[in-house]
């Protein structure tokens, strides 16, 4: 009778450490693709120095990284911006959304792709505004702009509109290139003006980049441009583990024509079932509260389908896959 009851009360407690495995277990499966993803980000991570290729390109040219300044300038800008984490990673978000709007204005004026990574470090894909007044994405001052076509006035400033302002960089870093005979040159007169360049090269006598004693910002800007792009195309190797459903996706919109003025966008924006802030968002280069449209004028606006965020992941390849890996989370 003993023997009968310890064999019942020692299968009753394995069963029941049994069940308990088994809820675990289902516990443990029922943890969704996020929760995942931001256990690992918990885990420990070291502090390590940057993977730096032996052969590097940038705008197709040939980067001599094995010289020694040019290496340790490289690896200052690739630290900088490794270890800079909010800024970092706010670069890489906002490229999923940008990007696909630059690229195709570069491939169709024959500018280098590698020329994405210039709007990058220029104002981190943000509508930035400098102290001396250069602004937009491509940072142009207001001279330059209408120099390149682009309208500024009191209403309207295409400095701020992203397809526009990246036509007339392409415009001036082509004219740049033309002049100078290289793409590295080409950026470095983007960063400093062509008239201050020109004045190093001849009074320096050398037309190599990476040999001439530039101002402290023109010096770091054509390494920065590469470490962003190390960075961009290999998040992976320097420390950033995103996923693909992480990035900021690019907002759909149409576009309506208008060969009028308008003279509320506050009511323009509600009659779009927008907001204000909406509205201004998804056309930034629209300056005040109302546009005016001259005779024979038309301007294009963006009216956003969407601003639901779990929407746009609804679009996402691969959601939860590590941006620019073939690592998945899920």
């Amino acid at each position: 009778m003993k023997k009968w009851l310890i064999f019942t009360f020692a299968f009753s407690i394995l069963a029941l450490l049994g069940l308990q495995l088994f809820i675990f277990s289902s516990i443990q499966e029922q943890k969704d693709a996020d929760e995942k993803y931001f256990n690992l980000a918990r885990q420990e991570y070291k502090i390590f120095v940057p993977y730096i290729p032996d052969s590097l390109e940038l705008f197709g040219e040939f980067i001599p990284v094995d010289h020694i300044i040019v290496r340790e300038r490289l690896e200052n800008e690739i630290v900088r911006n490794m270890y800079w984490h909010s800024h970092s990673i706010l670069l890489l978000k906002r490229s999923a959304r940008f990007f696909p709007v630059i690229e195709p204005i570069l491939a169709k004026n024959n500018i280098p792709d590698d020329f994405k990574f210039l709007a990058m470090a220029e104002s981190e894909l943000t509508n930035a505004v400098s102290p001396v007044g250069a602004s937009g994405v491509w940072q142009f001052m207001k001279g330059t702009a209408q120099e390149y076509g682009l309208e500024v006035s009191v209403d309207v400033d295409d400095r701020y509109n992203l397809e526009k302002s990246t036509d007339a960089a392409c415009r001036y870093l082509l004219a740049s290139k033309n002049q100078f005979g290289s793409w590295t040159l080409a950026a470095a007169a983007y960063n400093m003006g062509g008239g201050a360049l020109k004045r190093d090269i001849q009074s320096q006598k050398t037309e190599d980049y990476f040999s001439l004693l530039l101002n402290d910002e023109t010096a770091r800007y054509v390494y920065r441009i590469l470490a962003l792009k190390l960075i961009y195309e290999q998040p992976f190797q320097y420390g950033f583990f995103m996923r693909n459903k992480d990035l900021y996706q690019p907002i759909p919109t149409k576009k309506i024509k208008v060969n009028a003025t308008i003279n509320s966008l506050v009511d323009f924006a509600s009659e779009h079932n927008l907001s204000y802030m909406e509205l201004k968002y998804a056309n930034p280069w629209l300056r005040s509260d109302k546009l005016y449209v001259a005779s024979g004028k038309t301007y294009e606006i963006e009216i956003p389908l969407t601003f639901s965020h779990s929407k746009l992941i609804e679009s996402v390849v691969e959601p939860y896959t590590i941006f620019r890996d073939s690592v998945v989370i899920e």
